[in-house]
């Protein structure tokens, strides 16, 4: 489900942005800026992503030590 939701945030990113785009008549710095700010977002929803993915297999980890162990006390 989180996956989803960051595809979607990024789809919403780049909508966001095309509609957004800069005239050409208008300062180059703010394609330059867009572009940036595009990036950085759909960037940290990927850094989100692959946090949510460490902490899920850390977790996943931790229960399997758990059950090794409590299999072994039995």
């Amino acid at each position: 489900m989180k996956g989803l939701g960051y595809l979607i945030s990024t789809i919403s990113v780049l909508l966001l942005g095309s509609v957004a785009w800069p005239k050409p008549e208008e300062p180059r710095w703010k394609t330059y800026v867009l572009v940036t700010g595009m990036a950085a977002s759909i960037l940290g929803m990927f850094f989100r992503y692959l946090s949510h993915r460490k902490e899920k297999a850390a977790l996943a980890y931790a229960t399997r030590k758990a059950e090794g162990e409590a299999r072994q006390n039995s």
